[in-house]
């Protein structure tokens, strides 16, 4: 266990040291992609998730999301879920990344769900949003809003379909109780200001990543997939699914560009996947809830496999 808590920080160093090495060698390559990152969060991300961000955060501070959750409480008995997870489900899937993993974390935390119980919200709350999925990357990425119709819809089945074999699949956690969070006194102002800096965080994680899946593009850092996905598209379409595997945002521009004739599923697979940086945001909540690392990176796979097998036909 030691070695491998020292191999892992060993890797991660290696890892740091060598990105900062590439920016200092090539400066303005770099400098530039970070610039790219935050203007296409200004774009494409911004617009979608704040507006959606404060809503969800003033409806469950005021207690409104709570109350309108309590109709599903049975459906969520069905699959051994606690009433907390239509109030998490309800967020994530209007807010987007990461506000479902936030929620998580936030109820774990003041005792009104245990582990077990984390682990398979993990799973169903962890979707992006429709203004994100229709509009960015519908009709400014791909110029069809349709397509973002189609992406949202497999997103959300690929979701939700992963989450109910986990579920049925899962013994009961303990049951735990269910404690409504104190009245917000100033619920205007905390929705805001908790919504400017997540959103703020999520534009730090693109651009991070942004310049991140630049390194991996300029460097082959990712070649032996980029010629797996070969066999199956073209060279473009897989250096773009390549870059999404790192940041998923540039992916789906880097896809949108090159127009391959996947680009709808391989969207869809990205999207619901999620890529390092959507990973990474989602987790920084989750390990905090006792969630596995492993374990959720594997489910958003399978759950974005299924995503790209739905979109598929549309493509043929």
């Amino acid at each position: 266990m030691k070695f491998t808590k020292i191999a892992k920080w060993i890797v991660l160093c290696v890892a740091l040291v060598f990105l900062a090495g590439a920016i200092i060698i090539y400066p303005e390559r770099y400098i530039q992609s970070c610039f790219q990152g935050f203007a296409m969060w200004a774009e494409c991300v911004l617009p979608s998730l704040f507006p959606f961000m404060v809503i969800m955060l003033i409806f469950i501070k005021t207690g409104i999301a709570e109350r309108a959750a309590l109709p599903l409480k049975k459906a969520t008995s069905i699959f051994g879920l606690p009433p907390a997870a239509a109030v998490c489900f309800v967020m994530s899937i209007c807010s987007g990344y990461p506000a479902g993993s936030r929620a998580v974390a936030e109820f774990y935390e003041s005792g009104s769900v245990n582990a077990k119980d984390c682990k398979k919200l993990a799973a169903l709350c962890s979707t992006s949003g429709p203004l994100f999925i229709i509009g960015s990357i519908g009709v400014k990425m791909l110029n069809d809003k349709g397509a973002g119709w189609k992406i949202l819809l497999a997103h959300v089945v690929a979701v939700l379909l992963v989450s109910v074999i986990i579920c049925l699949f899962t013994k009961k956690g303990e049951k735990a109780e269910y404690r409504r969070a104190p009245a917000d006194k100033n619920v205007l102002y905390n929705a805001f200001y908790s919504g400017v800096i997540s959103v703020a965080v999520a534009g730090g994680f693109i651009a991070f990543f942004c310049v991140a899946a630049q390194v991996a593009v300029d460097f082959n850092l990712l070649y032996p997939i980029e010629k797996l996905l070969c066999l199956f598209t073209d060279e473009t379409s897989a250096q773009a699914v390549c870059r999404g595997l790192v940041e998923a945002t540039s992916g789906c521009r880097s896809l949108a560009d090159g127009g391959g004739k996947l680009t709808l599923p391989f969207a869809g697979f990205l999207i619901t996947f999620g890529g390092i940086s959507i990973l990474m945001q989602q987790l920084s909540y989750l390990l905090k809830a006792k969630v596995n690392a492993l374990y959720f990176i594997g489910v958003k796979f399978i759950q974005g496999v299924i995503s790209l097998f739905i979109l598929l036909p549309f493509c043929l």
